[in-house]
């Protein structure tokens, strides 16, 4: 079936009828396949036991299931490692033990969520020998109230920067601010130019459902130019199961960037006697006239209008260009109207009245 971009909630506003949909119900179901894009190419093979390990040189590695990422520097004062995605689990045991005989002695979280996490008690509760653990002050204030054994608290903290000496190793820890999570950290292995920075860049993708599902949409945006000032050669964004380059972190930029002047364009252009699909008067009129009272029903379809304006915008440029555009750019859309609304005060026709 040929993708399109007439979705349903479009049809209501313009006053057609919505095509039936296959698959999945919902707004959104039309989904393209990857077969032959970068998104498919750059995934590297899984073994039997399902994961895959890519080596920079140097000591560097990646073991991936081909979801989730995590780093591995072997030094000559023990393995370090970087997260520990439940859905690796125990296969990164595994993986470590056929790459090296040296043990793990290093365990750094990248943020909190347990998706990269939940499986740090593998290596924190490690007795021979103790592996000590570090994250970022807030990682670790949220570990502590999360209290989940699965996730142990971490032994050393920062606020601000953090170097690892191990042997023959050197990890730069350094926070940015708080942008998808309270305490993500960059990490920075500068004599392999590998640059970690988990849930901020996508390679080869559209980032995950609702920009990462980050907690503060600014400082997620402004990390990415924070990231372009390392010199660096490879990427790991923490998931999917191939790495990343510097282009991949400037195209996601391009994107981002994109879809933030669409939807503001939208937005200013919902007053009314403005765009047709999105003038806040009429859908107003409308839903209130269905919905005496309804005030919130008023405003999450003017809201949800303004998005999918935005969302058809940026298809036209990324859709096929960047995968999954078809399943979390709409998602994305409506996560950068609520900030620009709350976060970059573009309120549009709600702004200040004269």
């Amino acid at each position: 079936m040929k993708h399109s971009l007439f979705t349903p909630l479009a049809a209501l506003l313009l006053g057609g009828t919505a095509l039936a949909c296959t698959g999945f119900a919902g707004v959104h179901d039309h989904f393209l396949p990857l077969n032959g894009t970068f998104a498919i190419k750059n995934q590297i093979p899984l073994n039997s036991a399902g994961y895959g390990i890519s080596h920079f040189g140097k000591g560097a590695y990646m073991i991936t299931d081909g979801a989730y990422q995590t780093l591995i520097l072997v030094s000559t004062d023990g393995v370090i490692v970087v997260d520990a995605p439940p859905t690796t689990g125990r296969n990164l045991q595994h993986a470590i033990a056929n790459l090296t005989s040296i043990p793990v002695r290093y365990f750094i979280y990248s943020h909190s969520h347990a998706d990269h996490a939940g499986a740090a008690y593998l290596f924190a509760n490690q007795s021979q020998p103790a592996v000590t653990t570090i994250a970022h002050t807030n990682t670790a204030a949220q570990l502590a109230t999360a209290k989940d054994p699965l996730r142990p608290t971490p032994q050393i903290t920062f606020d601000k920067t953090y170097t690892l000496v191990a042997g023959n190793q050197t990890l730069r820890l350094s926070f940015p601010g708080i942008g998808h999570d309270l305490g993500n950290i960059l990490i920075y292995a500068p004599r392999q130019k590998i640059l970690m920075m988990v849930d901020q860049i996508y390679a080869g993708w559209v980032p995950f459902w609702n920009l990462a599902a980050s907690l503060y949409i600014p400082g997620w945006i402004d990390a990415h130019d924070i990231i372009l000032s390392y010199d660096f050669d490879i990427y790991l964004g923490g998931h999917m199961g191939g790495a990343g380059n510097r282009t991949d972190v400037e195209t996601q930029k391009e994107y981002v960037t994109d879809l933030y002047n669409n939807c503001a364009e939208a937005l200013l252009e919902s007053a009314p006697g403005g765009n047709p699909r999105t003038d806040i008067a009429k859908i107003s009129e409308k839903v209130l006239g269905d919905n005496p009272g309804n005030v919130w029903a008023q405003f999450a379809v003017y809201l949800d209008a303004v998005a999918e304006v935005c969302y058809e915008k940026t298809s036209e440029k990324w859709l096929g260009r960047l995968a999954a555009q078809d399943v979390f750019g709409f998602s994305h859309a409506r996560t950068m109207v609520s900030s620009l609304r709350l976060d970059y005060d573009v309120l549009g026709p709600n702004g200040v009245r004269g």
